[in-house]
């Protein structure tokens, strides 16, 4: 679908691929039920560059906001008049505000990550005791960082883990000892792995060493459960997704665009 097409589009969601997204149905059936007349679109961009951008706001002139998805969290960011506090803080961005005059014309765009309030939320529940444990955070990229600013908000103490060393503050996944896995209980999926239709993928956790109190949480929501769900609760621990997450960070986002400036 091109974007000359959809000009009457007042919020959307630009990643690739989106086949795998639930944020347009989430919103098509809120602004239903809530009786608004208002229309949120998938923007499917293989490349994210000024010209896709600035493409996507100016044949949209209805546009007042955009949610980020992966891969583009981070790269989104350089394209932004503004950065909000979080999201210059975990550095990637999830929502983008439109701001226009009263012509229409674009005067800014303005970067915000809803993400660490949704994913918070969202976990806080199941964390609940284990104020001062670590925490392993699977993945490096936008919503990783988002995850490790929820956890310290939460009182846990994140440690990212990669397949190769990005940063020196990193875990290999060849390093996750025993000692390890039992002083972090809580485990955070944030790569795509598992996401339909790859639903057989699995980060290589060692759930053979999962302790007792252990949290698993994976931010893919599709499947409702994932590979990684199942393997953690066949260990016993504790399993949620991140449809909830979604929701959360969704209405988070949609706050912002309708807020005045």
């Amino acid at each position: 679908m091109r974007n000359d097409q959809l000009s009457d589009v007042d919020f959307g969601l630009i990643g690739y691929p989106l086949g795998h997204s639930f944020s347009k149905i989430f919103f098509t059936e809120k602004f239903a039920l809530e009786g608004k007349n208002l229309k949120y679109e998938n923007f499917e961009l293989p490349k994210l560059d000024p010209a896709a951008l600035y493409s996507l706001v100016l044949l949209n002139p209805n546009l007042k906001g955009f949610n980020v998805t992966a891969p583009y969290k981070e790269a989104v960011m350089e394209y932004l008049d503004k950065i909000e506090g979080v999201a210059a803080v975990v550095g990637a961005v999830n929502t983008v505000k439109v701001v226009r005059d009263d012509t229409g014309r674009v005067l800014r765009l303005e970067g915000y990550n809803t993400d660490v309030e949704g994913f918070r939320e969202s976990l806080r529940p199941l964390v609940e005791g284990l104020k001062g444990s670590g925490a392993l955070v699977l993945g490096t990229g936008g919503a990783s960082k988002a995850a490790v600013e929820g956890l310290r908000q939460l009182g846990l103490k994140p440690m990212r883990v990669s397949r190769s060393r990005k940063e020196s503050d990193i875990l290999l996944y060849t390093e996750l000892t025993p000692e390890v896995m039992a002083s972090h209980p809580v485990v955070v999926n944030t790569t795509p792995l598992g996401t339909f239709p790859d639903t057989d993928s699995c980060p290589q956790l060692p759930f053979d060493l999962l302790p007792a109190d252990a949290v698993c949480f994976d931010m893919v929501y599709n499947p409702e459960e994932t590979e990684f769900m199942r393997r953690g609760a066949d260990k016993g621990a504790k399993t949620k997704n991140g449809l909830e997450m979604l929701h959360r960070q969704a209405l988070a986002s949609f706050a912002i665009w309708q807020t005045q400036d």
